[in-house]
């Protein structure tokens, strides 16, 4: 099966992901050129998300969700970090604490949620409660099969308030996970992130896709859309976040606010400043 056009999940169709090849590349066999592209593309993102935050009438949220090392964090650091922090934060959700399990699945991550001239990423997000907690059995069924409305109820509330949601899903192969693994045994900075539920988890990951295609076939919708990006070749998986953002904030047609002092008086009073 060949990637949907831009990598969109249309809203009612379902995807088969096993028939997603995670090393298409889509042609862009030069790596070089494709690193340059997305450095010129984190170039427009800085101006975009500037512009977002001082005309203040739109925000983004952005949801990273993948496998292990499906590379979350590397679309953060890569991609998105070049965003300026004072309107750009990322929101990883981990386990539930007491709080957070007292209140609905929702709960934080409305906390989280952008204000209008912010760009959020949640790496990880909202999705947990039909992923991790349908497969391990951590809710009833009948709880979780009545997330998915409560998903797009909470997602269409963010639209009507100004807000775009763009949703990747980082596709990897078996496979590639597996080298991802022993990178990370290899190399000393990178094995703090190894973790006993790591090869337990790949046990599961049959039930991991089922998953995840009932939420991409239910939660992809016009305002929120899913992308299902093959993320084997990590310098390709960089490039196509990068070009979506970019299309994202630019569709939006921004324009920075006039200014609200008197330039004139401003300028008079500079000139007087600096001949005293």
């Amino acid at each position: 099966m060949d990637y949907p056009q831009g990598f969109r999940i249309a809203p009612g169709s379902r995807p088969g992901i096993k028939d997603l090849d995670p090393a298409y590349t889509g042609g862009q066999a030069d790596k070089k050129a494709a690193e340059a592209e997305t450095a010129d593309c984190q170039q427009k993102l800085r101006s975009l998300q500037e512009l977002l935050y001082a005309e203040g009438r739109h925000s983004l949220l952005i949801c990273l969700q993948a496998m292990d090392t499906g590379g979350k964090d590397g679309t953060v650091n890569h991609v998105l970090g070049a965003m300026n922090p004072q309107g750009c934060r990322v929101a990883h959700f981990r386990e539930p604490s007491p709080e957070e399990a007292a209140h609905d699945f929702l709960w934080r991550h409305h906390r989280e949620a952008p204000a209008r001239g912010e760009v959020v990423i949640f790496n990880r997000s909202h999705y947990e409660g039909v992923l991790i907690e349908r497969v391990h059995g951590l809710v009833p069924k009948e709880t979780w099969a009545k997330r998915y409305e409560a998903i797009n109820t909470f997602e269409q509330g963010l639209a009507e308030n100004g807000t775009r949601v763009l949703k990747f899903f980082l596709h990897i192969s078996r496979d590639e996970q597996l080298k991802r693994f022993k990178d990370r045994l290899d190399d000393p900075s990178k094995q703090w992130k190894i973790s006993d539920a790591d090869y337990k988890e790949r046990g599961f990951w049959d039930a991991y896709v089922e998953a995840y295609e009932d939420a991409l076939a239910r939660c992809s919708t016009a305002h929120a859309p899913w992308h299902v990006i093959p993320a084997d070749h990590k310098w390709f998986r960089n490039l196509v976040v990068a070009r979506i953002v970019v299309q994202e904030l630019e569709s939006l047609k921004m324009r920075y606010p006039k200014p609200g002092v008197d330039l004139d008086k401003i300028r008079a009073q500079y000139h007087a400043a600096k001949k005293g």
